[in-house]
């Protein structure tokens, strides 16, 4: 596939040094914009699919009158999370 390029940004001087002040060794302002719209896309097609699995979950909710209490999910959830520590730190 052919490269192509983002349209041309204009930002004020700030926030450009700002920029180059947390470059890496090696790393380009480019690469470092290319990485952030990645990463943002990524954070916003992750928080999508959240989004279309709470309205799924709700609609199957009204649908079938099962509802779940937030304080036994809580509950389930830390003990997933407690167990998976265990497993992960020993």
């Amino acid at each position: 596939m052919k490269p192509s390029t983002f349209p041309s940004l204009r930002v004020d001087a700030e926030l450009r040094e700002a920029a180059e002040s947390v470059l890496r060794e090696g790393e380009t302002l480019s690469s470092l914009i290319e990485t952030a719209v990645r990463d943002t896309i990524q954070r916003r097609r992750v928080q999508a699919e959240f989004i279309a699995r709470g309205l799924r979950s709700a609609e199957e909710a009204r649908r079938t009158g099962v509802y779940h209490a937030a304080a036994d999910v809580h509950d389930e959830l830390q003990r997933r999370l407690d167990d998976r520590r265990k497993r992960v730190l020993g």
